[in-house]
C-alpha cells in the first residue's frame, strides 16, 4: 500500500505557481485573487486565511472583503460586479457557506466566467461537459492531480465516483471521462452500492459520512481517494473511508489530513495564474 501524499504534491504545484506568477509579473501582468467573506463563520475565516497565505507564497496578490453577516444580496452583487469590472483582478472567490438570506446561484451567475476560479459558473460547468479547456472546480482538479502525479493509469480504467454534488461529484466525474476513464456516479439511491463500488480500479469517495467506506466495498489492488473530511466522536479528523479497514486491500490511497485537503488551495493558485495567462 502506498499513501498519496497531497501535502508534497500540492507543495509541488504552488512552487510551479510561484514561478509561473514570477514570469507574469516580469511581463507586466500581477496574478490577483479577490475573496469574499461575509458574515464570521469561524471555519470559512480559517479557509480565507489559508488563501491568503497560499497568494502570498506563491506571489500572487490578494484582496480581501470580509462583509458583515447583514450584507444584502444587492450589496454583495454590486461588489462582484465592481471586481468584474475591474481589469487588474484575475479570479473572485466568493467563500461559502453565504448567510441564509443569499441565494448561492445568483452570486455564482454573477461572477464572470473568466474570473470565476472556483469554476462554479454554469458556463465553465457547460464548457467542461463538451470537454473545452476552462476553469475547474479546485477539488475535482486536485484529484486529477493527485493521480497523475502518483503515476496512476486513468486510461481505460474503470472509475466509481461516489456522491453526486455540483462541487465535487459530477465535475469529479466529467474530469475522469475526459481522461478516458469509464465512470459510473453512485448516490443514495443506487442498488448495491457495495457491489459497484467493488468493480472501481479507482474509487473516489465524497459521500460526506465519517468511515462509512470500508473493505467490503473495496476492490483488491484499487486506488481509493477519499474527498471527505469529519471530526469524530473523539474530536479526531477522518474522512468518508475507513482508512484503517481498507489500507491492506489498496494498491495507492489518500490520507484524510494530507491527501485531497492541500491541494483544493494549490488548485485555486494554478486556477488564478492560468485566468493571468489567458487575460
Amino acid at each position: 500500500m502506498e499513501l498519496i501524499d497531497g501535502k508534497k504534491i500540492s507543495a509541488e504545484i504552488k512552487d510551479e505557481c510561484k514561478e509561473k506568477a514570477l514570469r507574469l509579473i516580469r511581463s507586466g501582468k500581477e496574478p490577483c485573487l479577490a475573496v469574499i467573506l461575509v458574515g464570521n463563520d469561524p471555519a470559512s475565516s480559517i479557509y480565507v486565511n489559508n488563501k491568503k497565505k497560499a497568494c502570498e507564497y506563491c506571489n500572487i496578490k490578494s484582496l480581501s472583503y470580509e462583509l458583515d453577516e447583514n450584507t444584502t444580496e444587492k450589496e454583495l452583487l454590486d461588489l462582484i460586479e465592481k471586481l468584474n469590472n475591474d481589469p487588474s483582478v484575475d479570479g473572485i472567490l466568493v467563500q461559502l457557506p453565504l448567510p441564509k438570506h443569499i441565494d448561492e446561484d445568483k452570486v455564482f451567475a454573477a461572477i464572470d466566467p473568466l474570473k470565476d476560479v472556483d469554476g462554479f459558473h454554469i458556463k465553465n460547468v457547460g464548457a467542461l461537459c463538451i470537454g473545452k479547456p476552462v476553469l475547474v472546480s479546485c477539488t475535482p482538479a486536485g484529484v486529477i492531480e493527485l493521480l497523475k502525479r502518483s503515476n496512476v493509469e486513468i486510461s481505460g480504467k474503470r472509475c466509481v465516483v461516489i456522491g453526486r454534488s455540483n462541487i465535487v461529484g459530477k465535475p469529479m466525474a466529467l474530469l475522469m471521462l475526459s481522461e478516458n476513464a469509464t465512470v459510473t456516479i453512485c448516490h443514495s439511491r443506487t442498488k448495491d452500492l457495495e457491489a459497484v463500488c467493488k468493480e472501481a480500479d479507482i474509487l473516489i469517495v465524497a459521500i460526506g459520512k465519517p468511515r462509512f467506506i470500508d473493505s467490503k466495498y473495496v476492490k483488491d489492488g484499487a486506488v481509493v481517494i477519499d474527498v471527505g473530511i469529519h471530526r469524530d466522536e473523539n474530536n479526531k479528523i477522518c474522512g468518508d473511508v475507513n482508512f484503517d479497514d481498507v489500507k491492506e486491500k489498496v494498491s495507492k490511497i489518500t490520507p484524510v489530513p494530507g491527501g485531497v485537503g492541500p491541494m483544493t488551495i494549490a488548485m485555486l493558485m494554478s486556477n488564478v495564474i492560468t485566468a493571468c495567462e489567458r487575460k
